[in-house]
């Protein structure tokens, strides 16, 4: 399957589906592929048709139709809804979804048998280039349809492959993760600001240093804590504050969100 052959269609032009709509356009990648799009915000679709070269539909059922591999960008809740009204539509489609708690096993059981099937975990930083893609293994796509999957997302971010066993585990580190970064990005700032920083200074100071901090992690492939020590001078000022921050329990509570997070994701696949 060539891209100028793949009529791609997009259910759900949220945030996150908007993302990798613009993403795979804008990298230069998508020439040639037909795109497709529905919500039911009308008036979002029509901003999208304005922006980049994609077509609204008129329903989700002409979407459907129009389309041979679809994105299932829409809330958890209102898949059972789609998949249910819409279930034989999807025969003989391939459906990536990205919905949370949607398993491989329990979209299989939601739609029509020959239906070729990939679950994947995104993040927020796919807005802005920067995301953490997670395909579920055991996928039904065919190798092209896969080939075009990696390329759709890859725009947006990096893409790997874990287990399905894996996804709970993957959903709290990098599919909530964010939300913990940012709660540590706005306590830097609001930090800085104690000491007598402007807020927007704070804020930069606290935002770039995350950036900066976890391309030193990514690039270097160095460990963490030898990259933490290496800031902690003997006697120092940053061992001063990582004493602190232990004895306030940093690490244990940011294991224990993401364990709690974990439990939450097991109990909303079932």
């Amino acid at each position: 399957m060539r891209t100028n052959e793949i009529r791609f269609g997009v259910i759900g032009t949220g945030n996150m589906g908007e993302a990798i709509v613009r993403g795979f356009y804008q990298s230069g990648v998508a020439s040639g592929v037909k795109t497709t799009i529905y919500d039911p915000d009308t008036e979002k679709c029509r901003q999208l048709e304005k922006t980049l070269p994609v077509e609204s539909a008129s329903s989700l059922e002409a979407l459907i139709e129009r389309s041979d591999i679809l994105l299932i960008a829409i809330k958890p809740n209102i898949c059972t809804h789609v998949f249910q009204e819409q279930h034989d539509r999807f025969s003989g489609k391939a459906v990536i979804s990205i919905a949370a708690g949607w398993g491989g096993e329990r979209l299989k059981k939601a739609l029509p048998a020959d239906t070729r099937i990939l679950r994947v975990m995104p993040n927020t930083p796919a807005m802005v280039g920067e995301g953490m893609i997670v395909f579920e293994t055991g996928d039904s796509l065919t190798a092209d349809e896969r080939s075009f999957a990696q390329t759709l997302f890859g725009s947006v971010g990096d893409v790997i492959s874990v287990e399905p066993k894996l996804m709970d585990a993957v959903t709290a580190v990098s599919g909530s993760g964010p939300a913990y970064v940012y709660l540590f990005i706005e306590a830097l700032a609001d930090g800085g600001v104690k000491a007598g920083l402007p807020r927007p200074v704070a804020l930069k100071l606290a935002a770039q240093t995350v950036k900066g901090s976890a391309m030193m992690v990514s690039e270097t492939g160095v460990h963490p804590g030898e990259l933490k020590d290496r800031v902690c001078s003997p006697g120092g000022t940053t061992i001063e504050a990582v004493a602190v921050l232990e004895q306030h329990g940093f690490r244990g509570a940011v294991i224990a969100a993401v364990e709690a997070c974990r439990e939450k994701s097991e109990r909303m696949s079932k």
